[in-house]
């Protein structure tokens, strides 16, 4: 069920599987990222909502559920991007559903590629939707287009408390341990910005050291 009053934010899916993501996010996640994935849910389905996109609300909210649990230890690997792990957690969760691999995958992708600029919005509607709805929601990319009325409704539900300076820490202690894993997005800054003498690597730099020689 997700019909929802015009002047309202979306539901939430009230399915067993959107019921037991609601679970693992609530038992595993902090109260900042809970309320941000839950906000990023309702911004995305209003989003689709708004462009007429057909998209699928339970992946969709498992994936917006799913989104930022690899900042959190028990999802964290040693060696991967967060948004690996985070997706990895959902391929495990749906899979134990008997969820289709395509469907799957769908999930692993938006989760994979929240933070890539400028490649999910060409990609399927609950990829795309997850990103534009991170970006609002940590940024405010897409606020003066957003119903101010569905804004007001969604954060009077789940706040933005201490939400700006909170996210950051929550973020950055997230692959604080792994910021090699950084590079190439937009991650790497936030290294930048809170370990000193950290600098990610240049892309001129890497191709210069390659042992491949060039022909003569």
């Amino acid at each position: 069920m997700t019909t929802r009053n015009p002047a309202h934010a979306p539901l939430i899916p009230d399915s067993p599987l959107a019921k037991e993501a609601t679970d693992v996010l609530r038992e595993h996640s902090t109260k900042l990222l809970f309320n941000h994935s839950i906000r990023v849910y309702l911004f995305a389905a209003e989003q689709g909502n708004q462009r007429k996109l057909r998209f699928d609300p339970e992946l969709l909210y498992v994936a917006a559920a799913f989104h930022d649990l690899g900042l959190i230890k028990k999802f964290s690997s040693p060696d991967e991007r967060f948004e690996v792990d985070g997706a990895n957690a959902a391929r495990q969760f749906l899979s134990t559903h008997n969820i289709p691999e395509d469907q799957v995958q769908t999930v692993w992708e938006a989760i994979a590629l929240h933070t890539t600029p400028g490649i999910p919005k060409y990609m399927r509607p609950e990829v795309a939707l997850l990103n534009s709805a991170v970006l609002l929601d940590v940024i405010g990319v897409g606020f003066d287009q957003f119903p101010a009325e569905v804004l007001e409704d969604i954060i009077a539900r789940y706040p933005r408390t201490n939400f700006k300076e909170g996210f950051i820490q929550e973020y950055f202690a997230g692959f604080a341990h792994k910021p090699a894993t950084t590079y190439g997005t937009v991650n790497a800054a936030v290294c930048e910005r809170f370990i000193p003498d950290f600098k990610s690597p240049n892309a001129c730099d890497l191709i210069a050291a390659s042992p491949l020689p060039d022909s003569p």
